[in-house]
């Protein structure tokens, strides 16, 4: 699965650079936009939940994208259930954090949802191969 280790090497490098920003100058930022220390500092803690699990679950792609030709379909449904994840936790998190809104109040909890099911899926991938390891009666 070659697109999703392309994926992952991309998203990677955009969260780091996403994190490095908020270590080194997302603060002075939004402290030049005139907000409170209050929210400064709320901002600041959304942008690194956003940074850790969108790191996280590249390299959740990644490891699922170098399985070679083990999982078929359930592999492919935990890859995109993790990069709809990734945009809607990490990108509504991100969204509050740099403009201040979200949307619709369920993106992030529905991205949280995606990670959940992509992590079941990736569960399921064990039970999958099992069955189709099993020895043949006959």
């Amino acid at each position: 699965m070659r697109w999703s280790v392309l994926l992952a090497g991309l998203l990677g490098a955009i969260g780091v650079g996403i994190g490095a920003y908020a270590a080194h100058g997302l603060a002075a930022s939004l402290q030049e936009q005139g907000l409170p220390a209050e929210e400064i500092e709320r901002r600041l803690q959304q942008c690194d939940v956003a940074v850790r699990y969108h790191m996280t679950h590249v390299l959740a792609i990644l490891v699922l994208g170098l399985c070679g030709p083990m999982g078929g379909w359930c592999r492919s449904a935990a890859i995109v259930a993790f990069l709809i994840g990734l945009a809607l936790f990490s990108g509504g998190l991100y969204s509050l954090v740099f403009l201040g809104q979200a949307g619709h109040w369920a993106i992030v909890p529905t991205g949280g949802a995606c990670f959940i099911v992509g992590w079941l899926l990736t569960a399921g991938l064990a039970w999958q191969a099992s069955r189709t390891h099993l020895p043949t009666e006959g």
